[in-house]
């Protein structure tokens, strides 16, 4: 299963390949876990989640979060 984390101006999101399909989780700042109504394309690379998800959120970004970033 891949399992990617990213910080999504300053939220952090999990998510994990399922099969074909993505699943997103947020964490919160105790590290638990909560789905995200967030629907990814099953043709959507790893390469491409950063890209992706700032499609999505650009709107949400604050002048201090102003990018979206892979956590390793």
């Amino acid at each position: 299963m891949e399992k990617y984390r990213f910080n999504v101006f300053g939220d952090i999101l999990a998510i994990e390949r399922h099969g074909p399909a993505w699943r997103c989780f947020a964490i919160g700042g105790d590290g638990k876990r909560g789905p995200v109504d967030l629907a990814i394309p099953p043709e959507v690379s790893h390469a491409e989640l950063p890209q992706y998800l700032y499609d999505i959120y650009h709107e949400q970004a604050v002048m201090s979060d102003v990018d979206i970033f892979e956590i390793r």
